[in-house]
């Protein structure tokens, strides 16, 4: 197929962000390797996006003074630059909102002038975010694409970690719906690309042009290092990565821990920092595994993947996680994932390369990794088998070209070029209309016994 040029909209993306920001840009990067590519970006970015120098045919910015400054006042003062806040979200929509309707003032003649094939919206990624773009170009002359686009995953019941971080804003998210160009944006979109099994099924009124392509990604960075080093062989080595609040779980991934812990068959490093640490270091304490469990605190990236290449098991029961991108690194690290299964880790993970647990039970939970770790204790063979099945896996389905490769397909089909691709969920989901869709899952453990 012929290179597509696209408008690509990703107004937060950043190359020296971390999170979002950073996946953001890792996408648009590797669309430009293949298309050409025209970046529409917020100034607060300009400078990382040129040291950069990617590939990107031009960089537009989309300067709106007054909103910048509240916005990035807020985000420091009130925010306290909290990524994962909900009511940080809701703020920034009326941002996002104004952001598309000048894109549209300054780029609209030349969009009708056919310098365009299509219109991507690459960020924001949340489904609550309304887009004036797609209403705007409703009758043409180019189709309007959005996503891949994640968010909205509920709460579960009967959890404490996710009782003691819900916010309150929470039970108000579907009020979106009320919002200008709430529903002209998925109406018109010409193909809407999800994130998750979880954003396919809130959106599977649309199945007609409906995609899936996984959020996270693998940079080429890290699918050229070597990042399996020589870890101890004696003792299993687990770790858990993240941030130290309550609905990341590690309280669990501990708790699952400690027999093998205290049977001196295993050692146990928390990688991360938060509010949760005095409570974690004294719940080992209380198990009785202080000595085993190492605190290191928050490390940076290249540390992070340095030691999940020492480690044979990521522990990480996060029991409300929309994307996981450390999961994915975990597995190209070749440490043998173990997961709940809800939201991103649980589309990332299948039984070749893993295990993911049901989200019953605390106390179900726990049960249940303690079975997992004690069983891969004692099987090495199995534990070995995963992690070169895991590490294969990263690299072929995790790189953002071959999510790029992806995307094309879409677009290819939206501009009327190509095929529709078959690009259904990795887990089985129920449409708005009450149809199934089948599901790319793997429906069988290699490793079960």
């Amino acid at each position: 197929m012929s290179r597509l040029s696209i408008l690509l909209l990703a107004p937060d993306c950043n190359p020296e962000g971390i999170t979002i920001p950073l996946e953001g840009y890792c996408q648009a990067e590797a669309l430009a390797q293949r298309h050409d590519v025209t970046l529409v970006a917020r100034p607060a970015s300009e400078d990382a996006l040129r040291r950069a120098q990617a590939p990107f045919r031009a960089i537009e910015l989309i300067r709106m003074p007054w909103l910048e400054h509240l916005h990035a006042w807020a985000l420091r003062r009130i925010f306290k630059f909290n990524y994962r806040s909900q009511v940080l979200t809701a703020f920034t929509v009326p941002l996002s909102m104004a952001f598309e309707w000048r894109v549209w003032r300054h780029m609209r003649r030349r969009i009708s002038a056919g310098e365009f094939d299509v219109v991507l919206r690459l960020l924001p990624l949340n489904t609550v975010c309304p887009s004036p773009l797609a209403f705007f170009l409703r009758k043409g002359p180019i189709p309007f694409v959005l996503g891949p686009l994640n968010g909205g995953l509920p709460w579960p019941q009967g959890f404490s970690q996710a009782k003691n971080q819900k916010q309150w804003i929470s039970p108000l998210r579907a009020l979106y719906r009320l919002l200008p160009f709430a529903r002209s944006t998925y109406r018109y979109a010409a193909a809407i690309i999800a994130g998750s099994s979880h954003t396919y099924s809130e959106l599977g009124a649309h199945q007609n042009k409906l995609f899936y392509v996984p959020t996270n990604g693998l940079s080429r960075s890290i699918l050229s290092a070597d990042l399996r080093g020589r870890g101890h062989n004696d003792k299993l080595q687990l770790i858990f990565v993240g941030s130290l609040v309550p609905y990341k779980a590690c309280d669990l991934a501990l708790r699952a821990a400690a027999p093998l812990l205290r049977s001196d068959l295993a050692r146990f490093t928390v990688l991360g920092d938060g509010p949760e640490r005095g409570r974690l270091e004294q719940l080992t304490r209380s198990l009785g595994i202080d000595k085993v469990v190492s605190f290191l605190g928050s490390v940076s990236h290249a540390e992070v993947l340095k030691l999940l290449g020492l480690t044979d098991v990521f522990v990480f029961p996060s029991v409300r996680e929309f994307g996981g991108a450390v999961v994915v690194e975990a597995l190209a690290a070749g440490a043998v994932p173990v997961v709940a299964d809800f939201g991103g880790p649980g589309d990332n993970v299948h039984p070749d390369v893993g295990f993911k647990v049901p989200l019953r039970t605390e106390d179900d939970v726990v049960s249940q990794i303690e079975g997992i770790l004690t069983r891969l204790a004692h099987d090495r063979d199995t534990l070995e088998c995963l992690r070169r099945r895991g590490m294969s896996y990263a690299r072929e389905s995790f790189s953002w070209d071959a999510k790029a490769q992806l995307i094309t397909r879409i677009l290819d089909w939206a501009v009327g070029r190509g095929p529709k691709p078959d690009l259904p969920p990795p887990k089985p989901v129920t449409t708005g209309s009450g149809s199934p869709v089948k599901s790319r899952a793997v429906d069988h453990n290699p490793v079960s016994g």
